[in-house]
């Protein structure tokens, strides 16, 4: 008998999660698969080790349309491994790492992020809101799912039961346990959902939807109603046209802050009452800062987690601050490693994921905006007027950024090469740091002019990204167009 060949799954299971297009891509025969191959691999070998007699896993999705039949599919490929399932029903997806952790059960998130409404996906996490990743599981998954559609294991003697659970007041009040929102000043705050899960969360966690008491906030909502079509605009604030409804509210409805969710409401972008907006390394020193002082006011030595495209004054003000940093490489599955191999008490990315060591050590959006507006809520000039956002974040972004600059070239090695030779063998710019840690990192930072980049190689397409710092706009223009004409010698196409 010839055995049909195994599908390739790459494409779908990547190296941090499950993202594709519905229903050719991901179906609910696939997700079936990976379903019993997540039973498999996560729930029941976590069983086996605690001596759980019930293993039991927690699902949860955002509002794509395509939602429920996947979920119900994976549901399916875990009972049939004996597996019991809860069902939280929509949520984010920082929802399900609270769920996660406050059950100590591994979980399954089924969303696409940001991406466009005709793809989805699951994050998955063991007990306690640890990452699967390539290396903690997630490969092991993909051959396994890939086996299980050609050959389909074997029902556990005992299937597992599904039952339905509403966790969102207990993730809201566990959210309000660990931010003091009590005695601010009122804020006027506008939150664009973007048509997200934000548009669940924001009432039930800033407002009374989930029967907690009144905070001192007037949300104005803009998109709130859940709907994975993305009718107004993409749910991706890291997109600067994605901000720009968000922007003109602030300033029409003179309010002191807006917030910005993606499409799980994992992450926050921050506009000031100007409609400008608010770097993420800048709310990562604002609120590593509010942290570091909580741990050493307990007698600890903190420690925060940021990645190397972060800005330099993360380092600067949190050092000086008496934290000690760890730099590490971009991606959430590398600071959620760092985090809990360093118990950091907080960390930051430039994406905008900012992650709690009280928070399961990952990642929540929505305990980072608290923190901004305890912070705004209660800062003051000497003179007693309080501050306003812009006044207040001023200290925390010192220097000049160009932000990620995509490169689309014909030879990546050659490119990269061509910027290792003007900039590090010939020295073209004066001596010089360099690391390796991801991409390429040149730094002329510990004497003026001060200035730094990075260089990155796209894991999945002929790009380069490319981040540059320095102390003040002109330098900053300067080396961002320098090494931009040395990569774009053989460019293809050029994008921002």
């Amino acid at each position: 008998m010839t055995t049909a060949p195994r599908p390739d799954l790459s494409a779908l299971i990547k190296a941090y999660d499950v993202r594709g297009v519905v229903p050719e891509q991901f179906s609910p025969d696939v997700a079936r698969a990976i379903g019993a191959a997540f039973a498999d691999v996560v729930v029941l070998r976590g069983a086996d080790a605690t001596g759980d007699a019930r293993p039991r896993a927690v699902i949860g999705r955002d509002m794509r349309p395509s939602g429920p039949e996947l979920v119900g599919a994976f549901a399916e490929g875990l009972t049939r491994r004996g597996v019991d399932v809860v069902l939280i029903g929509l949520c984010s997806t920082d929802g399900l790492y609270h769920a996660s952790g406050a059950l100590d059960v591994p979980g399954a998130m089924f969303t696409a992020s940001h991406n466009p409404a005709q793809y989805n996906g699951i994050k998955m996490c063991w007990a306690g809101a640890r990452p699967v990743g390539e290396d903690s599981g997630l490969g092991e998954i993909r051959e396994l799912a890939a086996r299980y559609l050609v050959e389909p294991p074997a029902d556990a003697a005992v299937p597992g039961e599904v039952t339905e659970r509403e966790m969102l007041g207990e993730y809201a009040a566990f959210l309000r346990s660990l931010v003091d929102l009590a005695g601010l000043r009122r804020l006027k705050v506008v939150v664009d959902a973007g048509n997200g899960m934000g548009g669940l969360t924001v009432p039930a966690v800033l407002g009374d939807a989930a029967g907690l008491p009144a905070l001192p906030f007037d949300v104005v909502p803009l998109y709130f109603e859940l709907d994975g079509t993305f009718p107004n605009h993409e749910a991706n604030p890291l997109e600067p046209e994605n901000l720009r409804d968000l922007q003109a509210a602030v300033v029409e409805h003179g309010a002191d802050i807006g917030l910005a969710f993606d499409g799980d409401a994992d992450r926050c972008f921050v506009i000031d009452e100007r409609g400008e907006p608010v770097t993420p390394s800048a709310i990562t020193a604002l609120v590593g800062l509010r942290e570091v002082a909580r741990e050493r006011a307990a007698g600890r030595t903190p420690t925060v987690i940021y990645n190397l495209i972060s800005s330099k004054v993360v380092p600067d003000l949190l050092e000086a601050a008496g934290a000690r940093t760890v730099r590490t490489r971009v991606g959430h599955s590398f600071i959620k490693a760092e985090m809990a191999r360093n118990d950091a008490v907080f960390g930051g990315e430039h994406s905008a994921h900012y992650y709690f060591r009280d928070f399961f050590f990952a990642d929540t959006g929505m305990l980072a905006a608290m923190h901004v507006l305890s912070a705004l809520g209660q800062a003051t000039a000497p003179d007693g007027r309080p501050l306003t956002l812009s006044e207040l974040s001023e200290a925390y972004e010192p220097y000049v950024a160009s932000g990620e600059i995509n490169s689309r070239v014909a030879d990546v090695a050659a490119a990269r090469a061509r910027v290792v030779e003007a900039y590090v063998t010939q020295q073209g710019a004066g001596p010089v740091e360099v690391d390796e840690l991801d991409g390429l990192t040149v730094s002329h930072w510990d004497e003026h002019p001060r200035w730094w980049f990075n260089l990155r190689a796209s894991n999945t397409e002929p790009l380069l990204r490319l981040n540059v710092e320095a102390a003040d706009e002109d330098i900053m223009v300067k080396v961002r167009d320098d090494v931009l004409s040395i990569v774009r010698a053989d460019a293809t196409e050029e994008t921002r």
